[in-house]
């Protein structure tokens, strides 16, 4: 078998089928492991921890006595280097695959006949499959001088070695909150942009107004509804002109989206559309040609259009797995795939969120209750902003938000409740540690009425 892209669902494949005795060839045309462990989950999950041990560290007054922290990039920047990606050196990612018994190509992978595989003028041809696992790219808004400008994606973020003074974030997603709050946190001055009404747009409206408040709470200057007309760039930084007033800053970071890595695979050697947005694929992660799989073809991971998660790769990739070593399928089941955003406090979501619920012409009971409010955000005091919010219909969680400092791991007992289809009524009669945040689950639910 081919497998073409080596992110974490890819690399998963590639070397479990590879141990399991097929013959596999990897290739990926940058880094094995994909952006997560080199230019998303991992670097800055990095940078978001050094922050937050800031902003604790300032709590103390109310809280403890007295303290002084005085912020450095530098620690930030070598663990980022030499614990998470090692330089951006492959090499013992390479060497996992290759002891598994891959054997692992770096260049520019094509489909050039169905089970054919052309990288750089070498020709393999898969007898089991052909796997993708391509990914995504940083994208930028079509905005009048941008392209020209020497702006910062994800990619040059988690490699800065100095702070900037300031900062102006365009999109205002998780990774362009993430960021944003945790440069603040190190004294830039921090500017952030979306087109959108509210920032986090794909969450629930009371996760968008609780995350601004903290961001701005942090020294972020939060613009929703921006309109940005036109970007320069010049000895003194960057001018973002948005109308109304000019922001001025030392550095420039695009966070507005991704774009799928479809385009140059070669899809129409197998019939495919190289302009979709997206592969469709079956349950056993075949790529359809309308209602027909592609023989020999798979997808795994962003190109599938279900997530741009590293856990959503891995998902997918066991599935397909299963289909090339033989094995029964296993019923995916996408109701319960969660995201955290890790911002300070954390969004943990999974499910529907109310207006997707109603859209769907669910008749929806909502849960709610304050994380403050609680007995354990009581006791935490500063730094207990969060709530819980569940959407119910019947007697079943059809989706579930989790804001707070603990906000993705209290999300572990929501996704399993809508994945297990437990009944709301079992959720109601369970014991709930005491103080926990997760006990504000059951505040929630009491909520419902």
């Amino acid at each position: 078998m081919v497998v073409v892209g080596l992110g974490p669902g890819g690399e998963a494949v590639a070397t479990t089928a590879a141990a399991e005795g097929l013959r596999v060839v990897a290739v990926d045309r940058h880094l094995v492991g994909g952006e997560c462990p080199y230019y998303g989950c991992v670097p800055t999950k990095m940078m978001i921890r050094s922050a937050a041990v800031l902003a604790e560290s300032r709590r103390v007054p109310e809280l403890a006595g007295d303290s002084r922290a005085e912020p450095d990039w530098a620690p930030v920047a070598r663990r980022i280097r030499d614990e998470a990606t090692a330089d951006w050196d492959d090499t013992a990612a390479v060497k996992r695959l290759a002891d598994a018994g891959a054997t692992v190509v770096h260049g520019h992978a094509r489909l050039v006949a169905p089970g054919t595989v052309e990288v750089d003028g070498q020709r393999f041809r898969a007898a089991r499959g052909v796997v993708l696992n391509t990914g995504t790219a940083p994208a930028a808004p079509p905005v009048d001088g941008l392209a020209d400008t020497p702006y910062w994606t994800n990619r040059d973020v988690v490699k800065m070695t100095d702070l900037p003074t300031s900062l102006a974030v365009i999109g205002g997603g998780a990774t362009g909150c993430e960021v944003a709050q945790a440069i603040a946190r190190f004294g830039a001055e921090v500017t952030l942009l979306d087109v959108a009404d509210r920032i986090l747009a794909h969450e629930e409206p009371e996760a968008s107004k609780v995350v601004e408040a903290a961001l701005s709470g942090d020294g972020v200057r939060v613009v929703v509804g921006a309109r940005i007309e036109s970007v320069t760039h010049g000895e003194d930084g960057f001018a973002l002109d948005l109308g109304s007033e000019t922001v001025t800053v030392d550095r420039l970071l695009v966070a507005a989206g991704r774009t799928p890595q479809i385009g140059e695979l070669g899809l129409e050697a197998v019939g495919l559309d190289p302009t979709a947005k997206s592969l469709v694929t079956d349950d056993r992660m075949r790529v359809l040609d309308g209602d027909s799989p592609v023989e020999g073809l798979y997808a795994v991971g962003d190109i599938t259009g279900r997530g741009a998660y590293t856990h959503m790769s891995m998902y997918e990739g066991a599935a397909v797995l299963r289909d090339l070593l033989g094995q029964d399928p296993q019923e995916l089941d996408f109701r319960a795939t969660p995201r955290v955003t890790f911002t300070d406090p954390e969004v943990g979501f999974v499910g529907l969120t109310e207006e997707q619920a109603r859209e769907d012409g669910h008749d929806v009971r909502i849960g709610f209750a304050e994380l403050p409010a609680s007995s354990r955000g009581w006791i935490h005091k500063s730094g207990n902003e969060g709530f819980i919010k569940l959407v119910v219909a019947g007697d079943h969680l059809l989706g579930a938000t989790s804001v707070g400092p603990t906000g993705g791991e209290v999300l572990s007992m929501l996704t399993l409740a809508i994945h297990a289809r437990v009944p709301v009524t079992t959720l109601e009669t369970m014991i709930y540690a005491y103080p926990t945040f997760h006990g504000a689950v059951r505040d929630a639910l009491t909520d419902l009425g």
